[in-house]
Order: structure tokens, then C-alpha cells, then sequence
């Protein structure tokens, strides 16, 4: 405050000078102004919250990268959350429940605005979601379903229909041996077991092959999604069951590592065991056009912006479906052929 008193002393204190106390008055709105500029250097002149009042902070639990379809499910969160302008806290729990319940009480204790989360099981869900409700977080289940009668306790489930692509599978199945009298021997390689893919897509397949007593399931066990317990499970099935006609494995990478445990065995994938798998990544795709897979059903893991856009009118209080389905298709020889070169994943 020096200009001040030295503005004080020129005019000897004249209070009786109109301008004089003008200019001191601006002098002082100034210098009063410059040390509040000066103050609290760790303010950035944001809002309390720290920024942008309407970004979105969204805490995403996902299952694992057991499969290749797992690992484009995660680029297309990822990258579409960036897209979206949404800033994204990713947890990946290993294919295990616990670590994905830890997950999901942490976002919770971050007060992030939305938790989205592809479960690893269907079951044990209700007590952190209940916890996310009581906190006001609202809850978007990706990919896989859960199976709590409290529907209150997520917004919407965006993601396939598991029971259909099992259907879907079966429904090729019976129109390719519709002239055959049987028996047709089918080993299947199930997904992780307890998980919303597993439980449908068994039971979707089941329906439809079941309406035929010639369609026996002659050995069914989980391989985990993953290609080298596809592989070690598909090797035990063809020393125990020498007559296997078809396998039908709840994802590609399963299918991809039986291939390998049907060529070892000196058999060849396609013809004398013909595969029925899903997800239609490019692996499995590519398996099918070389005529190794025989039919695969599209699971199609690009979920990511539909998910930021749901996430977005979730926060925002808008209304949303209870249920999102994606528009997946089947996939022949020749149309893999086809799809292959535009193929994004």
C-alpha cells in the first residue's frame, strides 16, 4: 500500500478535494485487487468440484483379457470414453470376483459419477450395488447380467443376448445334419463358469437340440474362455470319447485352442469335427474362413460408445432403457471370407 500513502501525503490529507480522493479510491480498488491476484496460489479459478462442472468421472470394472474378444471390448471403452470427454478409471479384476467387488467399493469411496462393471459371475452382486445406491452412484452393467431380483439397484444392462446366440448355434446345428439319422455326438466347451454367457448360451443351444433326441451332449466342461484351457480340456474330451462329431465352445478362443488339441490328435477341425463357436473376433474368423471353424455366432464386444452415451443421461437424471441390446449377426465360410478385410476387431 506505499502508492497510497504516497498519494495520502502529497494532498496533506485534504478531504476537501473532490478529484484527490477520486483517484485515491480507484488507487486502492487497484492495489486491493493486484493482492488478491497475488493470493492463494493453489487457486486455478475452477469450481469447487475442480474443474469442468459437467465432466464425468466413470469407474469401469472389467472381467480380464482372457480372450481376444475381451481385449477389443477394452480398447472400445477405452477409446470411446476419450472421445466422449470422459475420464475413465480402469480396473481389471483378473477374471475374479473378489478383486471385482474391491473395484467397485473403491470408485465408490472416489465418489466417481457412474460405475459401469461387466460381472465375472451373475451371482453375490446385491451388497455393493446396495452400497453404490445408498451412495447415489448410478450403475450400468455391461456385457454380462447379474442375477439380483432388486432391478433397482443397476440403471440398464447393455449387452447381447447370451440365450439367443446359443439358440442361434444350435438352430445351424440341427438344419446341418436335418438329413441325418444320428447319433450326433457334441462335446462342449463352456465359458467361466457361473458367468451370464456360460449359463445362456448353454441353455439357448440346449433348447433347440434338445427338441431332437439324435443331438447328444456327450461331455460338457467350462474352459474358461481361454484358448489354452480350451486346448487342455479339448485334448482330455478326445481321449475319453473317441466319437465326437461336433464341439461347440462358448467363444473363439476356446474353439481356437481345441483346433490345436484336434490337430494334435491327427484330426482334422472342420470336417471330422465340425465347430460351432461364438464372439466372431478375428482370429476365430479367420479360422472359419480357412474352413477350420464351420459356423461362428457375432458377440460383438464394441460396446464402448453406447455405454458413454448411456453413461451420459444416467448422470444427467435422464431416463434409460432396463435393457440395451447390441444388433449382432452369423457368420458362414464364405461370409468370414467376406467380412474379414473391414473386420475391426
Amino acid at each position: 500500500m506505499n502508492a497510497v500513502h504516497r498519494m495520502l501525503t502529497l494532498t496533506n490529507f485534504r478531504k476537501d478535494t473532490p478529484h484527490v480522493l477520486k483517484k485515491i479510491s480507484v488507487l486502492v480498488a487497484a492495489v486491493v485487487a493486484l493482492a488478491g491476484c497475488g493470493s492463494n496460489s493453489g487457486s486455478t479459478g475452477s469450481d469447487p468440484a475442480g474443474g469442468a462442472g459437467d465432466s464425468i468421472t466413470m469407474g469401469f470394472s472389467q472381467v480380464g483379457a482372457e480372450s481376444g474378444w475381451r481385449t477389443a471390448n477394452t480398447k472400445s471403452v477405452q477409446e470411446s470414453a476419450k472421445s466422449a470427454g470422459i475420464e475413465l478409471k480402469f480396473s481389471d479384476a483378473q477374471q475374479k470376483q473378489e478383486n471385482q467387488i474391491k473395484a467397485l467399493r473403491s470408485f465408490i469411496q472416489q465418489k466417481v459419477d457412474v460405475i459401469a462393471f461387466s460381472p465375472v459371475v451373475e451371482s453375490g452382486w446385491d451388497t455393493v450395488l446396495k452400497e453404490a445406491q445408498n451412495a447415489k452412484i448410478p450403475v450400468i452393467l455391461t456385457d454380462r447380467a447379474v442375477d439380483s431380483k432388486d432391478t433397482s439397484l443397476y440403471k440398464t444392462f447393455l449387452g447381447s443376448d447370451f440365450v439367443e446366440e446359443g439358440k442361434k448355434a444350435g438352430q445351424w446345428l440341427v438344419e446341418e445334419y436335418k438329413d441325418e439319422s444320428g447319433p450326433v455326438n457334441i462335446v462342449e466347451l463352456q465359458g467361466t463358469t457361473g458367468s451370464a454367457p456360460a449359463n445362456d448360451r448353454k441353455a439357448g443351444f440346449a433348447e433347440v437340440i434338445g427338441a431332437d433326441p439324435k443331438f447328444k451332449i456327450i461331455a460338457s466342461q467350462t474352459g474358461d474362455f481361454t484358448r489354452a484351457k480350451g486346448k487342455e480340456v479339448m485334448e482330455a474330451f478326445l481321449k475319453s470319447n473317441p466319437d465326437i462329431d461336433v464341439l461347440y465352445a462358448h467363444n473363439d478362443d476356446m474353439g481356437l485352442g481345441a483346433i490345436e488339441a484336434i490337430e494334435g490328435a491327427g484330426k482334422t477341425p472342420g470336417a471330422d469335427i465340425k465347430i460351432i463357436t461364438v464372439d466372431a473376433v478375428k482370429d476365430g474368423m479367420q479360422a472359419l474362413a480357412d474352413g477350420k471353424i464351420n459356423y461362428i455366432v457375432e458377440c460383438s464386444p464394441l460396446l464402448g460408445p453406447q455405454l458413454m452415451d448411456l453413461a451420459k443421461k444416467v448422470v444427467a437424471g435422464e431416463q434409460v432403457p432396463p435393457r440395451v441390446v447390441t444388433e449382432e449377426t452369423t457368420f458362414t465360410q464364405e461370409q468370414a471370407k467376406q467380412a474379414l478385410p473391414s473386420r475391426q476387431y
